[in-house]
């Protein structure tokens, strides 16, 4: 029987029910595939939402530029890579929001990880170091 995971102090679980919370606003991320969307999203932003059928949670996100509460609002940050990137920001921004610390330990601590270190020694030493 597979035992329960502990939760990475940070994230949040992406699941049925988080996919059906943002269907929409994954829609809309996902729409960012084709520059002509990308194009109308910065050219007007609010008519560009519109055509999808957002969340008041899922709105206020995007309008702070809330990554972490797209996340929370149900989106899931391979579809928010997108958005994120029309915003500037790219998928280790986004790990360093959700570990709360800077964008060059959370790099450090995939590095390391990459070098063979156990995610429990390099998100230690991430945190500590």
């Amino acid at each position: 029987m597979p035992s329960e995971l502990e939760p990475i102090p940070g994230t949040t679980l992406f699941d049925g029910e988080a996919a059906r919370k943002g269907y929409a606003l994954n829609a809309l991320c996902f729409s960012f595939n084709e520059k002509v969307n990308r194009d109308a999203f910065l050219a007007d932003e609010a008519a560009y939402l519109a055509r999808f059928n957002l969340t008041p949670e899922q709105h206020e996100a995007i309008a702070k530029r809330d990554v972490l509460g797209m996340i929370a609002a149900g989106g899931n940050i391979y579809y928010l890579a997108k958005l994120a990137g029309i915003f500037g920001l790219n998928v280790q921004d986004v790990g360093s929001m959700q570990t709360g610390v800077s964008v060059d330990k959370f790099k450090a601590m995939l590095l390391a990880q990459g070098r063979g270190e156990s995610y429990e020694v390099a998100h230690k030493e991430m945190l500590n170091g």
